[in-house]
């Protein structure tokens, strides 16, 4: 106690900057875990928490047996799956590229060209895809007139929703994602590079004996925290472009409790959802830890 008093005393001002994080994570994260009690009761909005009767896990129950369970479960997992294969791999090569790149005023270019799409919005990035792929007016549906083809609907069509969904995340979140990587590339100590030189290696086996290992480590932990997120990542994009029509590819546990609670008000069920969303992500979490602890030296615990 009186080492915690000492180091409270001598670093009380970091302390200080420290202290909005606690608050937000106190009343944000921590305060609505006291509504999770919802997915064990019939939930009465006039009723509240308090009032509404207990059923237990009859919630996870009607859940798990809905004809909605294997469907919205497959699509995560799939959606989530062309995330990491198409789009993780992304910014670790970019990264490189600009890395690679000599000439101080195309890499900076380069680099605020790909970074800038993060900042538009999400509603504003929908509205560019739908315009593009609109059947008589978009862009695509113009080349493939053009070309002799027969215009497409894309959007209603359920086999082109994967595609369509990890072409926008690509172009909207590679530039963002590669700062992580073009910041690990800076700190690698440049005596590495001046030894390989001297040894005779070149650009190529700097990149793979030099480069790559060094970032390694952070890029298994960005993976870690990938697989975290890998059930709750682009919900918002999905919903935003997603029909009925598509629901068999593009209906996933985010928008299946969006519309559960929100649209047919069955707050215990969407609840429930909604906790089992986030158990499947800490087991995906811990397993990919294990994994990555047993092969690489970096893990997030």
């Amino acid at each position: 106690m009186e080492i915690l008093i000492k180091r409270l005393r001598r670093d009380w001002d970091l302390y200080l900057m420290f202290l909005p994080v606690v608050i937000w994570f106190v009343l944000f994260m921590y305060r609505p875990m006291w509504g999770l009690q919802v997915a064990f009761k019939d939930y009465n909005l006039f009723k509240g928490i308090e009032g509404s009767d207990w059923i237990g896990m009859k919630n996870f129950a009607d859940f798990i047996s809905s004809p909605d369970f294997f469907r919205t479960i497959k699509n995560t997992l799939l959606l989530s799956l062309y995330r990491i294969v198409i789009c993780f791999p992304a910014p670790v090569i970019l990264a490189l590229m600009i890395n690679e790149i000599r000439n101080g005023f195309v890499k900076k270019t380069l680099q605020t060209v790909t970074f800038l799409p993060y900042f538009i919005s999400s509603v504003v990035v929908a509205g560019i895809a739908v315009n593009f792929l609109a059947p008589s007016t978009g862009i695509i549906n113009i080349a493939l007139r053009g070309l002799g083809l027969s215009e497409q609907y894309f959007l209603v069509k359920p086999e082109y929703f994967r595609g369509i969904f990890s072409s926008i995340v690509l172009w909207r979140e590679t530039g963002f994602s590669a700062i992580v990587y073009i910041a690990a590339l800076v700190g690698i100590d440049q005596e590495l590079y001046n030894a390989a030189k001297v040894d005779g290696a070149n650009r190529w086996q700097q990149l793979t004996k030099i480069t790559i290992p060094s970032i390694l480590p952070t890029i298994v932990i960005m993976f870690v925290l990938n697989i975290g997120k890998i059930v709750k990542q682009g919900f918002e994009m999905v919903l935003l472009i997603y029909q009925p029509a598509t629901y068999e590819t593009s209906d996933i546990l985010g928008t299946y409790i969006y519309r559960t609670g929100l649209q047919n008000q069955n707050f215990g069920m969407a609840t429930a959802a909604g906790l089992f969303e986030a158990l499947v992500a800490l087991l995906l979490v811990v397993i990919s830890n294990q994994l990555s602890k047993k092969m690489s030296e970096s893990s997030l615990w």
